[in-house]
């Protein structure tokens, strides 16, 4: 009986079209229940207990969040920490300088003392994962309007929350999944004192940069080294020298057996969000409105900032970090919306409403628990059109995009104190803002700012329509011979053009003085202009939602008893496939694994993107791998699996089926740019750095072996 129950449930999976081997972000505590048997039948020689437990030490106590959106894993009973380069990339250009530009040489420490605090980097570890459904729909019944239900839900979620972590050091969230249809308790650990240990060079961190992002074949040692630090009863604690390295319930052996073809692969992570469950209209929305207009937006941006970063290594090092947090997303909107044409993503999503609303025309008691699902989608997704365009660009274009506008429009807070008589809350107001601009100037250049600022309000104007644009536009078309004379007199008389204007301001701070400050005055204009755009949106909004939570409700119960996983939402999962090539064009075939010769045959002396250590050619040249080449006597740098991630799965370990460490997650391909709504599995790829490649940069590149001894090396 328990071998059939196995063949069955092999069969759910595999002719399932929501669940194959390879596809699907699984919620840990049912992978005993949906995944277990075909993992270990892939080659996984663990239990489920192994990979998550909450009464033992399990895999998942060596995973952590790292920082506000990428993953991490402990990789030393020392709590040595590995990620991306690109994850760790903000706290690397913090402790930069021109004087000790970690950015452009790279920077390893050789002893405890030398690792570098690095202040708002947190790491998080997961506790716990509990269904609370039931106690979340309990309180609910049918006379409900909609918004009560929504408050209802809201409250039960936070009372829930906040009873998990009474009498813990814990924080607590209830999290929606599979559209607002189940709900869990997410209970986890934070630790603040994380510490810079090692980085390559970008040269090697970031090799190929935006010309090989999203791209197969990569030879990117996208990685960096950190360590969690704890009190001395390893416990979460704020810096202090008195700290001792976290001592991890579980950490990660590390395997040098290398990776073949076939091999089983598992990555465990926090993946950030999918729409697997996206109708056609949204397709349509995603291609025309956000990516087509980030594309646009960020490009004109990207290209002014780029200029002066190439030309100065001081602008370089203060853009650097969100330069590339721009160009990442900038690429993906190109690639996705190739992919989605190029993939007949919207057909495919029309054919699965057509499936769909037949399955509810098939009994009126279905009709009508689900009946308006699809119409709620698509009329909200048609009538916001206006509202998103207008959205997207308010905020790409102005509130994000002209940095000091951002920077004025945080002063909204002591504006309203100004007003009060109350002295003390006017000091700590005034304090606020000033930690803020601290950071701000830190990485700011107004000059580069000023030549943004004229590009991004002339496209505004040029692109906008009359009716949704803000005050200020008005101003400057009736006081001003074009947006370039009205941006020069914003940075020539600004309080927020530099640190000195604003410290001299926040001495005395005075209502009218922010009130003819005209950066200050543009930002309300627009804040004002963007809420109003979302309160426009808001009802519409909240359609939307009441449609995707019937949509996929009723997909859940149209497939019930089969395999389903939810969207990804930042949450730990699990996705298992294979170490595979693929086929991405007839007649071509991509390898699996890349090599340093591959670096090599890239070089460029003469492009940032391509440029070569010296060091790096001479181990190249002398073969001085050590233990980490391959057979044949090549260098792996990086391998593909078909494990299905997304953003958010940046830096999380790419594991073998003993749980061994063989790689660090870190991109995915061009390709397959659809994969947050489509998953293609004939294309879709995880581009990860071969963990030897790794040890081979710590060990013969940076000489740091110290921190090679102090893992769990498996031969």
């Amino acid at each position: 009986m328990k071998r059939l129950n196995i063949i069955l449930l092999g069969l759910i999976l595999l002719f399932s079209p929501l669940a194959k081997a390879d596809e699907g972000m699984w919620l840990l505590p049912l992978l005993q229940k949906y995944n277990i048997n075909t993992m270990q039948s892939m080659g996984l020689e663990l239990t489920a207990e192994q990979l998550y437990s909450i009464n033992n030490t399990s895999m998942k106590d060596a995973i952590v969040i790292f920082g506000g959106g990428c993953t991490g894993e402990i990789i030393s009973s020392e709590g040595l920490l590995l990620t991306n380069h690109h994850c760790g990339y903000g706290a690397i250009q913090k402790h930069s300088s021109t004087e000790h530009d970690y950015l452009k040489n790279g920077f390893w420490a050789m002893t405890r003392d030398e690792e570098l605090a690095s202040p708002g980097l947190s790491v998080t570890f997961l506790v716990r994962l509990e269904d609370v459904t039931d106690q979340v729909f309990k309180p609910l019944n049918d006379k409900m309007t909609d918004e009560e239900s929504a408050l209802s839900i809201e409250n039960t979620c936070n009372t829930i929350a906040t009873n998990a972590k009474e009498g813990t050091h814990y924080s607590a969230t209830v999290r929606s999944y599979y559209g607002g249809n189940k709900y869990y308790l997410l209970v986890y650990e934070v630790f603040n004192d994380v510490r810079m240990v090692g980085a390559p060079p970008s040269s090697i961190g970031k090799f190929g940069a935006d010309s090989d992002n999203w791209m197969w074949p990569r030879h990117t040692g996208d990685f960096s080294m950190f360590r969690v630090y704890a009190d001395k009863d390893n416990k979460p604690a704020s810096y202090s020298p008195s700290n001792v390295p976290y001592k991890p319930k579980h950490h990660l052996p590390v395997s040098i057996k290398g990776v073949e073809e076939g091999d089983f692969a598992m990555i465990m992570g926090y993946p950030g969000s999918t729409q697997r469950y996206m109708t056609s209209w949204e397709v349509e929305e995603a291609q025309n409105i956000t990516n087509s207009l980030r594309e646009l937006i960020r490009g004109v941006r990207q290209e002014i900032i780029l200029e002066d970063m190439l030309a100065d290594d001081e602008v370089r090092i203060k853009y650097a970090s969100k330069y590339s947090g721009s160009s990442n997303y900038w690429k993906f909107s190109i690639g996705q919306n190739q992919a989605l044409k190029r993939l007949k993503v919207k057909e495919s999503k029309e054919k699965q409403e057509k499936e769909f609303a037949k399955w509810v025309a098939s009994k009126s008691k279905i009709e009508k628990k689900y009946g308006e699902a699809l119409p709620l989608i698509k009329n909200s997704i048609e009538a916001r059109g206006n509202y998103l365009y207008t959205s997207t660009y308010l905020s790409e274009a102005l509130l994000r995009g002209t940095e000091i506008i951002s920077l004025a429009s945080r002063a909204e807070g002591l504006y309203q104190m100004l007003t009060s008589e109350d002295q003390k809350d006017l000091q700590r107001g005034s304090e606020r803002l000033k930690q803020s601009a601290r950071s701000f100037y830190k990485d700011y250049n107004a000059p580069t700012d000023q030549k943004v600022a004229k590009a991004m309000f002339k496209l505004f104007a040029k692109e906008v329509k009359d009716d949704f644009k803000p005050s200020i536009f008005k101003t400057i078309e009736q006081d001003y011979s074009s947006c370039d004379q009205y941006i020069d007199k914003l940075f020539a008389t600004s309080i927020f053009a530099d640190s000195v204007r604003l410290w001299a301001f926040l001495e005395n701070p005075t209502k009218e003085a922010l009130e003819n400050d005209m950066a200050f005055v543009a930002s309300q204009s627009i804040v004002e202009k963007t809420k109003s755009v979302w309160e426009s949106m808001s009802s519409l909004n909240a359609n939307y939602r009441k449609g995707h939570q019937l949509y996929v409700g009723g997909i859940m119960e149209m497939n019930k008893g089969e395999a389903m996983y939810p969207d990804a939402n930042s949450t730990m999962r699990l996705t298992y496939g294979q170490v595979l090539d693929y086929y991405p064009r007839d007649g071509v075939k991509y390898n699996h694994i890349t090599t340093l010769k591959g670096v090599m045959e890239k070089e460029d002396p003469n492009n940032w993107e391509f440029v070569v250590p010296d060091r790096l050619k001479e181990l190249y040249n002398s073969r001085n791998y050590g233990p980490y080449a391959l057979e044949n006597g090549e260098m792996p740098v990086a391998f593909i699996t078909n494990n299905d991630i997304t953003g958010g799965n940046s830096g999380s370990p790419v594991i073998n089926g003993k749980g061994e460490l063989i790689g660090c997650a870190f991109d995915g391909n061009w390709e397959a740019m659809s994969g947050n709504i489509i998953f293609e599995k004939d294309l879709q790829r995880c581009i990860s750095v071969d963990i030897r490649y790794i040890l081979f940069i710590i060990d013969k590149y940076a000489g740091a072996k110290h921190l090679i001894d102090e893992m769990t090396i498996v031969k």
